[in-house]
């Protein structure tokens, strides 16, 4: 007989905790896992009319990247990893173990939410399925369940322990599914003593569920790292009841209601004051001197009892309200006409993170979410003057949230990930004792490779086709890492000097660097092929159950590129102008993007009519050095401050930067709507006087 849920808890506990003191473990090793800057994005989003506040603002805070003690940072990646990169800090940012004031998380809580992607363009809209990272992340979530759920929220929550202060709170957003077991998960990480609240939210009204009763509120629980909590009370209005229950009395002088406030001590803890005053004696609550400015103004309550304890009156307009309770039923969620709403399905109204980071940090503290989904956190973090960090596995949840902080105008913050999961997914379907090498193989076997001899061969990512008379070497990249510049030059000097003789070399990799497209045109060989490994290819092998029942069906694509006009530079006195035009973008091979038959004839019309209409987002850099992408200039689909069209960007960017002499090597990057990224850089000369 299976074991139930409850009897499988303490073993998952267990295996939690094993996985994360791994982690901890790890921190201190040369292979630590680190974070990669993808983007420098100081917010100045494209508007039609010149905005010289904007403009201001640019000039601003143009220094400032390197410079601040603390910059704000969105993670795309597995939060996890993402944590334990926080944990181990790097060069640039010491450890935040112990230094994050407030975790606010409100993870996926049903195991049958629909994850797919609306994706709208002109005249259409496509469904597109999850890319393969996420499909892993949350297949593995429900595999078995609650248990697989509790199994990966357990190792997590002890890392988010980790990196609370010690007057730092954590609130876990959960509903029905799963809420009672996540509370014994937190009781036993954070210790029952430091459990604070246990808070309702009613998200909506009444509504009929059939055969039940009505499901209108979620769970929110509130653990403490210590009793050395940060609090801050929030005095809420009272509700119209409370003021005619309470306040029943009235003062014809003053012509108002009041209630009667105790004026004894007994009872309570501290003491008080033991004197007889107009012919009563008790503990007061105040001094003799106090009481007596009371009568005097008017304010005591004399019962008709002869010799009782008079109390004192507090009137209406006194009243500042009541100390908030766990009960909230003041905040909605958000309708579909509200201005908040940026299209994310599980998108909380602000009021309900206001309230929550305001009630446990002060100014200038940190406040993380590492389920970021569609900003809020961070977006009310930033209003609030709090420090923030967010993470998310969805690159369209990423693209949502850094458009949502530009558009509100944020402080400058990093773009950043971790690298992708290729390798964790493929443990999942291969074993947990797969080696990259593995990976290797069966993506040369695809292809119709042989694998050389491992003295040639010693990652064994390397093979052979011979057709025709002519021998292809094949190299396999690595999913750990991007593939380069660098990769193709050592593809390329493997092509020459491995032993036999080579045609050509085609290299095929999983991820690449947004310049890659650039990279091979600088190159200019004919003999060099570069070829994207399909994304869901893992998620294929498990579903068709191994490698010969997808032989001949796997397709690898060539690869997505942008290409620019010629940028033009204007100076103006200590300025200059720069006018950037998009002229063209190329889309991987829609067979690579997670979509149905139906959705890729779809995109392919659109792709071959309005290239440019797939850009999701694009951004310059006036002064690229090839390390850190410093956007300082963006626009994206749905700035309607710019063209009133939601579901284009504008081809062309005109803003001021200071004067340089000599050249500049201006960058510009793109995203489109699947989130697969493009970059181009052009070295422009110094206009002439």
């Amino acid at each position: 007989m299976p074991k139930s849920l409850l009897e499988q808890l303490p073993e998952i506990v267990a295996r939690a905790r094993q996985q994360a003191e791994k982690i901890l473990e790890s921190l201190e090793g040369r292979h630590r896992v680190s974070l990669q800057t993808r983007e420098w994005v100081l917010p100045s989003k494209d508007t039609r009319d010149s905005d010289w506040i904007a403009a201001a603002n640019r000039q601003a805070h143009l220094g400032d990247e390197g410079t601040a003690d603390w910059t704000n940072r969105l993670i795309y990646g597995d939060n996890l990893l993402a944590m334990a990169a926080l944990l181990a800090g790097d060069e640039h940012t010491p450890s935040l173990r112990g230094k994050v004031d407030l975790i606010y998380i409100d993870p996926p809580f049903d195991s049958k939410a629909d994850y797919r992607t609306k994706v709208s363009l002109p005249g259409v809209e496509l469904e597109q399925k999850p890319t393969v990272i996420e499909q892993f992340a949350y297949s593995d979530t429900w595999s078995d369940g609650t248990a697989s759920y509790l199994a990966m929220i357990t190792p997590r929550l002890i890392l988010m322990r980790e990196l609370l202060s010690d007057s730092g709170s954590i609130y876990v957003h959960l509903d029905w599914h799963v809420g009672h077991y996540v509370k014994i998960v937190l009781d036993e990480i954070f210790g029952k003593a430091n459990f604070v609240n246990e808070i309702i939210w009613r998200r909506s009204f009444g509504h009929s569920d059939s055969e039940r009763l009505g499901n209108i509120h979620d769970t929110v629980l509130l653990f403490s790292k210590s009793q050395n909590r940060t609090w801050n009370q929030e005095l809420v209005p009272a509700d119209p009841s409370y003021i005619d229950t309470f306040f029943d009395q009235f003062d014809p002088a003053r012509g108002e209601r009041y209630q009667r406030l105790s004026l004894s001590a007994g009872g309570l803890s501290g003491g008080g004051y033991d004197y007889e005053y107009k012919g009563v004696r008790t503990l007061w609550r105040c001094p003799v001197e106090t009481l007596k400015r009371h009568d005097e103004e008017g304010r005591l309550h004399w019962p008709l009892k002869v010799g009782g304890v008079p109390r004192l009156k507090k009137y209406e307009s006194e009243h500042r309200g009541v100390p908030l309770q766990d009960l909230w039923t003041d905040i909605s969620k958000i309708h579909n006409q509200s201005s908040e709403l940026i299209g994310y399905t599980t998108q909380k109204p602000e009021a309900l993170l206001d309230r929550i980071i305001s009630l446990c940090t002060n100014s200038n503290d940190l406040v993380a979410d590492f389920f970021g989904g569609s900003g809020t956190t961070a977006a009310v973090a930033e209003k609030l003057g709090r420090r923030w960090i967010t993470t998310d596995l969805g690159k369209p949840a990423c693209m949502i949230m850094r458009k949502r902080l530009i558009d509100q105008g944020a402080k400058p913050f990093l773009y950043q990930a971790i690298g992708d999961y290729q390798v964790e997914a493929a443990k999942s379907s291969l074993g947990r004792s797969f080696r990259v090498g593995d990976l290797s193989g069966i993506v040369l076997s695809l292809y119709g490779a042989l694998p050389l001899q491992p003295e040639d061969n010693p990652l064994r990512n390397l093979g052979a086709v011979v057709y025709a008379g002519k021998k292809t070497l094949v190299l396999v990249d690595s999913p750990n890492k991007l593939t380069g510049d660098a990769t193709l030059r050592k593809a390329i000097a493997q092509r020459e000097h491995l032993l036999g003789g080579w045609d050509r070399v085609v290299v095929l990799g999983w991820n690449f660097e947004p310049s890659i497209g650039q990279s091979i045109t600088a190159l200019n060989d004919p003999r060099l092929e570069v070829l994207v490994i399909p994304p869901d290819l893992l998620d294929r092998l498990r579903k068709k159950g191994g490698i010969e029942k997808l032989r001949g069906q796997v397709r690898f694509s060539s690869l997505q590129y942008l290409t620019i006009k010629p940028v033009r530079r204007t100076r103006s006195g200590d300025e200059e102008t720069l006018q950037v035009t998009l002229d063209n973008y190329v889309l991987l091979s829609p067979e690579a993007i997670n979509l149905d038959e139906d959705n890729r004839k779809k995109l392919l019309k659109v792709a071959n009519a309005e290239p440019l209409a797939l850009i999701e987002y694009w951004a310059v850099d006036p002064d690229y050095d090839g390390a850190v992408f410093r956007s300082v200039w963006q626009d994206y689909r749905g700035n309607t401050a710019n063209d009133d069209d939601p579901l284009r960007v504008v081809t062309a960017a005109n803003f001021n930067v200071p004067y340089k002499s000599g050249e500049r090597r201006v960058c510009v990057r793109v995203v489109d709507v699947f989130g697969f990224e493009a970059e181009v850089v052009q070295v422009v000369a110094e206009p002439r006087a």
